[in-house]
């Protein structure tokens, strides 16, 4: 028997500041869904995840808290662990960075790296972000602001280590030359280029003096080893790495095959690691997948807002697999996903309640119902079994194609439609009526093994998404077989139907739920002001020429945070080119191919070297969110009037 092949997967380790919220789980949950499937597909899967426990914003937290760090490190790491086990994650193994032989390789790690010059004693003086435990800059904040989180940074000098990012930086773009899906989605992997490597990389900080929690310095009691360095080399520390000897079991799973991790922190995964590497002489990882964030609304969630959702209250209420459905289907594989107990409850009913869980319970009760449950595989075909027996075959594809790409929503959103194709398939051959005319008996079971044959494919489908419902499913269909082609199962002798998602009453859940939690107070809403600014005469707006133009090119800007450069195709024959303020909410590819308005008569302006020949029209709809006007439906070149 040939060897399986191995898949090493890991996580993002949570920091254990406070408890994970909802969109801190997508990553364990997303993790778990590639881990289940690669499984399925034959591959011998290891899934490790963990908690990131050092660093000076824990040091305060415990200060305040008046306990130790480990204390309430292990509070805190507890509430991890808690939360991924509520939402039915298999994880292999959960490292913490407290771990006693992931502290003593560190230190190892770092003497190494020193003794071979990649490390080097000096001075830091700049910004630092304390949230992020992150050093920038001047040139590397926005708006004099932490580029990552947007929060107010403070001056910070002290001596410190530094890793020579610079040594390995054109050997670290050779690699994304050479490994093109190294990184994704692909514009993550543009923006390490534009914005950090084409720039020129600073050495990075790897140690502090300022504050205690932390490995020690090997060699130097004064400095304790600084979060990236420490965090990072988890992935390797896990399984195995030692400098003076690894286990078989390192050698086995490194490099890994893929790191999933929040779009916050992709710098730190696709520049700061593989540089460690590197230096290291390692390997480094096959991909690095940054996923968008969970909003709630249009917010970030924030204990502030009063907006947080976690994740074990929600499979609590509502079960495990109706959490990590929502989450799987509703995240897009570039865009922010979002998330609010409305739109939960409507998911629930229309895609689980209704449309998977009527269906399976529909066809079970019929197969009860016409065959006392045992259903043999027919000759007879209509054009409708013709139909849905390609409606499979082609989602199987689909689901195929999407899953390997790491592209959940497309995959799940595929699935369900091929359930809505059998529902609407029962209205179609009405097997109702084919159970009254006793000649068309096998036609009636055709249709019935159908039903069931489809099911299968749709729990083998989704097994990695919903597992617990996914083998309930199995159980009612007295049939494991999770072969995805049609007509692999010749005979069926299901069970009793059992409802799998009782359909939820909106208005009663919203209820319990603000009665729970209490409902956050709103914002006071300023008075409406209709003249909010001075008004112009009709002559002053026709000064203004407003025309559709399609975007042909769009590309980050060198050393800016916020400007994105379009090339626009107005219809005047010429190229346009307009510098835009807009790349904190859109990337390139978001963009390319819309059609947008533009003030064409605008005077150029020179934006970081770029003449801007007009502005594009955008509206801010929210606290920091802006939405780029599209009219896709307008030729290029029309007046806007």
């Amino acid at each position: 028997m040939a060897e399986k092949k191995k898949f090493y997967i890991t996580t993002a380790i949570a920091y254990t500041s406070r408890k994970p919220h909802i969109g801190n789980a997508y990553d364990i949950v997303l993790a778990d869904m590639i881990a289940r499937y690669k499984r399925m597909m034959g591959f011998d899967v290891y899934l490790m995840t963990g908690s990131d426990e050092h660093g000076q914003k824990i040091e305060e937290y415990a200060k305040a808290a008046n306990i130790t760090p480990k204390e309430y490190v292990d509070k805190v790491s507890g509430e991890i662990r808690a939360v991924w086990d509520s939402l039915n994650t298999g994880y292999d193994k959960f490292i913490r960075t407290t771990d006693g032989y992931h502290e003593k390789v560190i230190q190892k790690i770092f003497k190494k790296l020193y003794e071979q010059g990649d490390i080097y004693k000096g001075c830091y003086e700049g910004k630092y972000c304390v949230p992020c435990e992150s050093f920038f800059t001047a040139s590397q904040l926005a708006d004099g602001k932490c580029p990552d989180c947007g929060r107010e940074v403070v001056d910070a000098k002290e001596e410190a280590y530094f890793l020579k990012l610079s040594k390995y930086q054109d050997r670290l773009l050779e690699y994304y030359e050479q490994n093109p899906d190294f990184i994704k989605p692909e514009s993550r992997k543009n923006e390490m280029i534009n914005n950090f490597l084409k720039p020129g990389l600073s050495d990075l900080c790897v140690s502090r003096s300022s504050f205690k929690w932390g490995i020690p310095v090997p060699f130097d009691d004064n400095h304790v080893i600084y979060v990236w360095l420490d965090a990072l080399s988890n992935y390797i520390t896990g399984i195995g790495y030692d400098p003076d000897g690894s286990s078989e079991q390192f050698k086995k799973l490194w490099p890994a095959d893929l790191h999933v991790i929040g779009k916050d922190i992709v710098r730190f995964h696709t520049i700061y690691w593989p540089i460690i590497l590197m230096a290291l002489g390692l390997p480094l990882p096959k991909q690095v997948l940054g996923h968008p964030w969970l909003l709630v609304g249009e917010d970030k969630m924030s204990k502030s807002r009063g907006n947080v959702i976690y994740a074990d209250e929600m499979a609590g209420r509502f079960g495990a697999d109706a959490v990590r459905y929502y989450l799987l289907s509703e995240m897009p594989f570039t865009q922010d996903g979002t998330i609010t107990y409305e739109s939960f409850i409507a998911k629930y009913n229309a895609d689980l309640a209704n449309t998977l869980g009527n269906l399976v319970n529909r066809s079970v009760t019929m197969a009860g119902k016409y065959f006392g449950g045992r259903v043999k595989y027919g000759k007879i075909s209509s054009e409708f079994d013709k139909e849905l027996i390609a409606s499979a075959e082609n989602t199987v594809a689909e689901y195929y194609k999407y899953m390997d790409i790491y592209h959940n929503a497309d995959a799940c959103g595929a699935v369900m439609n091929f359930a809505k194709r059998c529902n609407k398939y029962i209205d179609e051959t009405a097997p109702w009526v084919l159970a009254k005319d006793e000649n068309r008996r096998a036609e009636l079971e055709n249709v019935i093994y159908n039903l069931l044959e489809s099911i299968r494919i749709i729990s083998a489908m989704l097994s990695p998404v919903i597992p617990d419902s996914a083998k309930a499913i199995s159980q009612q269909l007295c049939c494991g077989d999770t072969t995805l082609s049609f007509g692999a199962v010749s005979e069926y002798s299901v069970g009793s139907p059992t409802p799998l998602f009782a359909r939820l009453d909106a208005e009663k859940v919203l209820a319990e739920m603000e009665k729970k939690t209490g409902k956050p107070e709103e914002a006071p809403k300023a008075q409406k002001n209709i003249i909010s600014i001075a008004q112009i005469g009709i002559e002053d707006f026709a000064k203004i020429e407003l025309k559709a133009a399609k975007i042909l090119k769009c590309e980050t800007v060198p050393k800016s945070n916020k400007l994105l450069k379009l090339t626009l195709d107005d219809g005047s024959g010429d190229e346009r080119t307009v510098a835009s303020g807009i790349a904190k909410y859109y990337t390139p590819e978001e963009l390319v191919g819309h059609t947008v308005a533009v003030v064409s008569n605008l005077k150029p302006a020179t934006l970081c070297g770029i003449v801007s020949n007009g502005m594009i029209l955008a509206a801010d709809c929210a606290e920091d969110d802006v939405r780029v006007l599209f009219i896709d439906n307008i030729p290029a070149g029309s007046k806007i009037r």
